[in-house]
């Protein structure tokens, strides 16, 4: 499903929704930071979680093992030039963010329990009405396997075999089900403990661990590109020239370089995808656009900051030349190489927090999207299915995760972009009204 029509959705919509708002999302940055500092939150409007506490909950999702893994199997597929195209799907995120994260506010409905809920669905249902529903129903089926922890409970299990069980000799190298089960068995009781307690809990939580990943990530990282700084003008460069030469994928197709790049760019901010509208549907707010604001930040953070490290940590390192390391385990020899003495543990303890804070928000989005279907009453059903897989995806191939996770990824942006292109009208006559109540219409005159 990820071929070039998908690719020209996403990426052809971006385009449109920065366009069309005047390029409103890159003008109001100042503003949206403000509003994520608190300026202008009030806790009776409707809604569960702060704008920080949103935002903290999409990026424990997006800045995960999209940033470590994510950044490396795009390495792996379609070498240095993919970034340059995770790079576009990062700019013209922010634009779709804004779209569809103003709409989840701006249309948000009740669930059978009659609770106030936001989400791609509810923006189909509640805007485009009721003969839109199976729209809805397709993003919400696919939106309960789409988020599951797999891929980041296969490669948080990953680099735990090849970093401490298989050279403390606690299992064979070719013997990896015992230990990958026991580490999906913990996984699932601390997992249990926090998404149990709903958005709420998880909304603390990951506001909590958010701040603390991206610092000791990033710190890492920029210890290794100081290690290497004489390499990093000659692989900037190579990311722009090999974009448009594709030599590192299928002899030169650059086609298939573009779809890698935007893949992973869109795995990594999940811009368009809606699970970004259904974190931020819960914010407390009155005003959608101020939402959407907030939420234009995530790819910046995302993939435009945090992926482009990683991808200079792997190419200056040299490790991306070897054709047998992908996923984490290219991402650890980078770390090795640099920081022979203590870069594997540096990047357990960074896996380790960001597989954690990723399922956690995760399990949020499949909820939604169960409880749309059979009921509120029932949604907590999901929970349970929800930590059974995180077993699945400690044991299984990389290859059957990332094809499982991409193939309902694809069905979910599908009704999230169409429902945004549609109702974006409405977005821009909200967008004029709060402009022009914060004294700043003059630039839409």
């Amino acid at each position: 499903m990820w071929g070039m029509p998908l690719v020209y959705l996403l990426v052809g919509g971006g385009l449109f929704f920065m366009i069309y708002s005047r390029f409103a999302p890159f003008k109001y940055f100042i503003h949206a930071l403000e509003i994520l500092r608190g300026k202008y939150d009030n806790p009776d409007d409707p809604g569960d979680i702060s704008h920080f506490e949103a935002l903290a909950s999409a990026l424990a999702a997006t800045v995960g093992m999209g940033n470590i893994s994510g950044v490396a199997v795009a390495i792996f597929m379609g070498g240095p030039g993919a970034l340059f195209w995770m790079w576009v799907s990062a700019f013209v995120g922010m634009a779709t963010k804004f779209f569809t994260c103003s709409l989840a506010i701006l249309y948000r409905g009740k669930d059978s329990a009659g609770k106030i809920q936001g989400g791609p669905m509810y923006v189909i249902t509640e805007g485009l009405g009721k003969k839109w529903k199976p729209l809805a129903a397709l993003f919400a089926a696919a939106g309960i396997f789409g988020p599951l922890p797999i891929f980041q409970a296969n490669q948080l299990t990953q680099i735990l075999r090849d970093t401490i069980y298989i050279p403390q000799g606690w299992v064979a190298a070719n013997a990896h089900m015992g230990g990958d089960l026991i580490t999906g068995l913990v996984l699932v009781v601390i997992i249990s403990f926090v998404i149990f307690g709903g958005i709420t809990r998880i909304g603390k939580v990951t506001s909590r661990l958010v701040p603390a990943m991206v610092v000791i990530y990033v710190s890492c990282v920029l210890v290794i590109l100081a290690i290497h700084i004489q390499e990093i003008p000659y692989y900037l460069g190579l990311i722009f020239t090999d974009a448009f030469t594709g030599k590192s994928v299928m002899g030169g197709a650059v086609g298939s370089l573009i779809v890698i790049g935007i893949q992973r760019g869109v795995f990594s901010n999940e811009a368009g995808l809606g699970t970004e509208a259904l974190a931020h549907g819960a914010a407390k707010t009155k005003e959608p656009v101020r939402e959407g604001l907030v939420a234009m930040l995530g790819p910046a953070i995302d993939t435009i900051i945090t992926c482009t490290m990683t991808a200079l940590a792997i190419l200056v390192t040299g490790v991306w030349k070897s054709t047998e390391a992908n996923g984490v385990t290219l991402t650890l020899n980078a770390f090795n190489e640099a920081l022979p003495a203590v870069g594997t543990y540096l990047l357990v303890i960074c896996v380790v927090f960001f597989a954690i804070s990723s399922m956690l928000t995760y399990s949020y989005y499949g909820t939604k999207c169960l409880g749309f279907l059979i009921g509120a009453e029932r949604q907590h059903w999901y929970n349970y299915f929800y930590v059974g897989s995180i077993v699945f995806g400690s044991v299984a191939s990389i290859g059957a995760v990332i094809d499982l996770i991409d193939g309902m990824f694809a069905l979910m942006a599908i009704p999230t972009m169409i429902s945004g292109l549609i109702l974006a009208p409405r977005v821009m006559e909200a967008a004029r009204d709060y402009f022009a109540r914060i004294g700043t219409f003059k630039e839409y005159k």
